[in-house]
């Protein structure tokens, strides 16, 4: 194995890690990251979905007592059948949706373009949520939620099909304007993101496996070890962070990043490939 393509998953994985769980959108930074590197081809577009996988098994090991007690409680405890039937209500939507539309947006979305100016907007939506966060909190933990909150949820986080705009932050901004507090917003967005990453990769690698071999395996596994500790870090760090910040510099983030990105392509400084 090329140890110059190795060195670009472990990149990768990195990016995906650090941007999986927060609102800045993962598969924007994957885009844009895979366009400079020269890693964009058919192969690496299956890599970057895959590699979703070892994200979510950070977010696994961090709620594992919590998943375990659910899991165990389940034939007997209402509690524990409500809250697994709120992420399969929230995770329908996304699995319709992307099974009627997601052909036509990798055709035709998943462009550094269309990523720079979904980050933009996404920026601006975030400074719009923070400002007008004086929404009453009707739900302070996740255990709280009714399917009807789990549904808008779902439904919300089928914006994040538009490459650039954050499943994390389509789910944890849209949950927080409905009424959920920025932790039961946080941790269901976690929760949510099990099924809905691993079913995505599972289908990408099922559907696209007549262009992976068994060589491709230590390009795989590299990137999934190094998104897994990155991803890791990052959701202990984030449950620390918003315990007492709001979501405001992630937009101003996005903001620039975005602009940096149309202002180096309209230049030609950077070529962003299409």
């Amino acid at each position: 194995m090329d140890i110059v393509l190795l060195v670009k998953a472990a990149v990768m994985g990195v990016v995906e890690g650090l941007t999986e769980f927060l609102p800045v959108s993962s598969t924007g930074h994957l885009i844009l990251a895979g366009s400079l590197l020269g890693f964009d081809d058919a192969k690496a577009k299956v890599f970057d979905i895959a590699i979703q996988t070892g994200a979510i098994l950070a977010v696994i090991i961090v709620y594992w007592q919590k998943i375990r007690d659910t899991v165990v409680a389940l034939p007997t405890q209402k509690q524990a059948q409500r809250f697994a039937l709120n992420v399969l209500i929230a995770f329908i939507p996304a699995v319709v949706l992307g099974l009627l539309f997601g052909k036509a947006i990798k055709e035709n979305l998943l462009t550094p373009a269309v990523v720079a100016s979904t980050f933009i907007l996404g920026g601006f939506i975030i400074l719009w949520a923070e400002r007008r966060q004086q929404v009453a909190v009707r739900v302070q933990e996740v255990d709280q939620m009714t399917w009807k909150d789990a549904l808008k949820v779902g439904l919300v986080q089928c914006l994040a099909m538009i490459p650039g705009t954050s499943r994390s932050g389509a789910t944890i901004i849209g949950g927080m304007l409905l009424g959920l507090s920025r932790k039961a917003a946080t941790e269901f967005s976690f929760y949510l993101a099990i099924p809905t990453l691993i079913g995505a990769g599972a289908y990408s690698l099922f559907k696209e496996r007549a262009l992976l071999s068994a060589a491709d395996v230590p390009l795989f596994l590299v990137g999934f070890v190094f998104s897994f500790i990155f991803a890791w870090l990052c959701v202990r760090w984030l449950l620390r962070y918003i315990s007492s910040h709001s979501f405001t510099p992630f937009a101003w983030y996005r903001i620039a990043f975005g602009l940096v990105v149309l202002a180096t392509a309209w230049s030609g400084l950077v070529v962003w490939a299409d």
